[in-house]
């Protein structure tokens, strides 16, 4: 069989399995197994990261600056990312409805696995004629049959089914066991996979899609906003917000796709930046890519596959991830390995060994102890988070289930033609605007995502990351595409361009204030020494005077006098010497 197509268009799209970040899984419906060794102050606990934090700020003025970034008063986020009406006022927010239906592949390589139909053979003949290894294939045009039924956009957000875990990380005291929490919430976003090798719609300019989930335990939600801010190269830019559960994400993704010969890679370039709102803690992660072989012969196969880092600059605590392609001789038991590591600085605290779609098992370095780590068993598949979408009517001409909804709706009816014809008229479309912008000199404006001109990343407009308050903050809603919190009474607000120039800023403006301050004690310092300078100059002359007089009454000076000269003497030397 020449299993061909399908992969091809994974080059953005072997996402389904990318779900990496963040599917979430039952509100607390398990706990870690941590030994009591974890509850030692002097290992594991918040209590000696603290104090090394304050040696470390006494010594470094920019440790402090650290602490300070996360203060409400540095928060980056517009006038509009909060309200201010009556309590008993009805709230103007986005409609959401429950998800009614979802697709869930089996563990193993089976929903991993795609057999091509004699019919759609030729076309992927004729498509491989226009590629040639080691090319990009985010310019080539697909075959609408082996496109899944949804935007990209809508496929990233896979990965928040168990955002309970980061709610249950952000309250836990113990720096180590939220690392672990972390690493299992990143684990749970890759068994959600459908069935079959299927690539999600490339996203159009300007396209958005939102979404939010319900956390029954804790009585709040996460909200999930997404735009494509960049056609080529394809960049989709996404946030993620939960301040009454302490977190909130955020990051953009450049997809990639190169083609081999018999296999292709789909290259998710590009970092996440999970936040915990109480502690000023940044968790920096990448994602791991899909590989896809057997195009040309063989069974066409996805998995996964590259290195992952997760750190914790504040707290010094990090963890590794190797997702493992199948070897050429490996047994069906080889397929969706993966391994890690979770460790303190250098030191290896714990190692990580098993399937991402299945059972995966965490050994304790100290005590020696195996324990499971994580297994998307039946009842943890039931028990996840309520995904809730907005209803067509609701939404905006660029929202991707409304774009989208004609080629959807070729698909389901399997017409592939009227499937091609509507994703060529929405891919004409934007080719037309693309040149009148050009025609004008005009650069495309996303909507809800700005990139950040030092850096180069992409933020969220109306991000809010200042920690919950009970006593002020009532609810935290959606309203076209901005995520806003309803409050008590209005606080002072900061508008900046970026929380990462902001943080540039503070740390420049901290190090002038600082340099200020020496400067004015040491001109203090010169003003006084002069002053006594004087001083000094003015008992000399007086001494001298006095000196004279009774030279003239008596032939030598009382010896008092000539001590009192000579320290006088030594001391003018010896500010001489140190203004020299």
């Amino acid at each position: 069989d020449i299993r061909p197509a399908l992969p091809v268009f994974f080059k953005c799209c072997t996402f389904s399995s990318f779900r990496h970040l963040s599917n979430h899984s039952t509100p607390f419906s398990f706990r870690f197994n941590d030994s009591d060794h974890l509850k030692d102050p002097d290992l594991y606990s918040d209590k000696s990261d603290r104090e090394g934090e304050q040696d470390h700020e006494e010594s470094d003025p920019e440790g402090l600056e650290k602490s300070e970034e996360s203060d409400s008063d540095t928060s980056e986020r517009q006038d509009d990312s909060y309200i201010d009406l009556d309590p008993n006022e009805h709230l103007r927010e986005t409609p959401y409805l429950e998800q009614s239906h979802e697709e869930l592949g089996e563990a193993g390589e089976a929903a991993q696995t795609e057999t091509v139909s004699e019919e759609n053979k030729s076309l992927i003949w004729t498509l491989l004629k226009q590629v040639r290894p080691g090319m990009d294939l985010s310019k080539v045009v697909l075959p609408t049959f082996i496109l899944e039924q949804r935007s990209f956009l809508d496929k990233l957000s896979d990965y928040y089914y168990h955002a309970d875990f980061l709610s249950e990380a952000a309250i836990e005291e113990n720096a180590y066991n939220r690392m672990k929490k972390v690493v299992k919430w990143y684990i749970s976003g890759f068994y959600k996979k459908p069935k079959g090798l299927k690539k999600p719609y490339n996203p159009i300019i300007g396209e958005t899609f939102r979404c939010m989930w319900l956390h029954q335990k804790t009585n709040s939600k996460t909200f999930y906003i997404a735009e494509q801010v960049s056609h080529h190269p394809p960049v989709s830019a996404f946030y993620v917000s939960n301040r009454k559960d302490g977190f909130c994400l955020s990051g953009s993704i450049l997809a990639k796709s190169k083609f081999y010969g018999n296999s292709l890679s789909a290259i998710l370039d590009g970092e996440a930046r999970l936040t915990f709102l109480n502690r000023g803690e940044d968790y920096v992660m990448n994602m791991p890519y899909a590989h896809c072989k057997g195009i040309l012969y063989g069974t066409m196969t996805l998995e996964l596959g590259g290195q992952i880092t997760i750190a914790c600059e504040k707290t010094g605590y990090s963890a590794q991830l190797e997702f493992k392609l199948k070897p050429f001789l490996g047994s069906s038991d080889s397929v969706n390995q993966v391994s890690g590591k979770i460790k303190l600085g250098k030191e290896v605290l714990a190692t990580l060994e098993g399937h991402w779609d299945s059972e995966i098992f965490i050994n304790d370095k100290k005590t020696g102890t195996m324990d499971t780590f994580w297994n998307p068993t039946p009842d943890l598949r039931q028990s996840r988070l309520t995904r809730c979408t907005v209803p067509p009517e609701e939404q905006g001409e660029y929202e991707s289930e409304r774009l989208w909804q004609h080629v959807t709706r070729a698909i389901n009816n399997k017409d592939q033609t009227e499937a091609t014809n509507e994703k060529f008229i929405l891919e004409e479309a934007q080719r037309k605007s693309a040149r009148e912008r050009k025609a004008k000199c005009e650069e495309w404006i996303p909507a809800l995502f700005e990139q950040d001109s030092v850096t180069g990343e992409w933020h969220y407009r109306y991000a809010d990351t200042r920690p919950w308050d009970p006593l002020n903050d009532l609810i935290q809603f959606e309203k076209d595409g901005c995520i806003q919190t309803k409050v008590r009474h209005r606080t002072p607000m900061v508008r900046s361009g970026s929380l990462i120039s902001l943080r540039h800023k503070s740390k420049h403006n901290s190090r002038l204030r600082k340099k200020g301050a020496d400067l004015s004690e040491l001109q203090s310092a010169i003003e006084s020494i002069k002053q006594t300078q004087e001083d000094i100059n003015r008992s000399i002359s007086v001494l001298r005077s006095r000196a004279a007089g009774r030279v003239e009454g008596s032939s030598f000076l009382q010896q008092r006098d000539y001590v009192i000269i000579v320290f006088l003497i030594l001391l003018q030397v010896l500010i001489n010497y140190i203004f020299k």
